[in-house]
């Protein structure tokens, strides 16, 4: 439900912005929804009790820097409506959308053992031709047992399992018997 609310503020946004624009607001709003890992935030800008008024002024306080009444006016209305705690899942999609706009994308490449950063590389260069997208893989190691790439954006999900080519490869064998 979050996301459709956030989509219309986003479709908003895009009318009325620029590409660029749209980026510095996507940082912004990235850097704000990190506020929200913070339960003591939380609680002030999520309790009812705490008065419009001072949630206004303490996000208004956090965009402060980026001095654009466009952002500022987009937080009034927010707190007006009292969805303040949608910012995270706006960050998301704004992030999503431009993603998608501009035909960039990031992914992960994981896997238990270390793999070369060429061969990362590669790869990546191999699925943006495949996807006519410019795709940047990162490698995080975890104890996954072959090698998985996902690119959330595309909806991209490629997995080899040690596991599951080991029993492939004695299935095929006891059929071929």
């Amino acid at each position: 439900m979050e996301e459709l609310i956030a989509k219309r503020y986003i479709k908003a946004l895009k009318e009325s912005s620029d590409l660029n624009e749209l980026e510095a607001i996507a940082s912004l709003f990235d850097a704000l929804s990190d506020s929200f890992k913070d339960e003591k935030f939380v609680s002030v800008v999520g309790n009812p009790e705490v008065p419009t008024k001072d949630k206004e002024a303490l996000l208004l306080e956090a965009v402060k820097p980026a001095n654009s009444e466009k952002i500022n006016n987009l937080i009034k209305l927010l707190v007006e409506n009292k969805r303040v705690t949608i910012i995270p899942t706006i960050a998301q999609e704004l992030k999503k959308d431009i993603a998608n706009t501009t035909k960039t994308y990031t992914g992960y490449v994981y896997s238990d053992s270390n793999i070369d950063a060429n061969v990362i590389d590669e790869l990546g260069r191999g699925l943006s031709k495949k996807f006519d997208s410019t795709i940047t893989l990162n490698f995080v190691k975890n104890d996954f047992n072959g090698i998985k790439v996902e690119v959330e954006g595309l909806g991209i999900e490629i997995n080899f399992s040690k596991e599951r080519i080991d029993n492939q490869i004695i299935e095929h064998i006891i059929k071929a018997i």
